[in-house]
């Protein structure tokens, strides 16, 4: 696979995880006229926990702010709500 493409394919990959899988916006990303040309470059992803930030909420207010924030609830332990999402591309 040529270079462009790896990074087409990535890019793709990553847009549609950091959407959660929006097809659509992918594929008008991609400028791709069918949606099954799209899901050629939509791969699975697997992150290690490094690959998150993670966050911890107490109180609903708390839990709204991560929501806004883009985090997303993972676990529960005794009334302390766990919330992670994916880093975004860091240097």
């Amino acid at each position: 696979m040529s270079p462009n493409k790896s990074f087409r394919h990535w890019g793709g990959t990553m847009l549609a995880h950091y959407t959660n899988g929006n097809v659509m916006t992918v594929k008008k990303a991609l400028r791709h006229r069918s949606v099954l040309s799209t899901m050629k470059y939509i791969g699975l992803l697997q992150f290690k926990d490094e690959d998150y930030e993670v966050a911890t909420a107490t109180t609903v207010d708390e839990i709204k702010q991560l929501a806004q924030a883009g985090f997303q609830k993972f676990d529960e332990l005794n009334g302390i709500h766990v919330f992670r999402k994916p880093k975004k591309f860091s240097a």
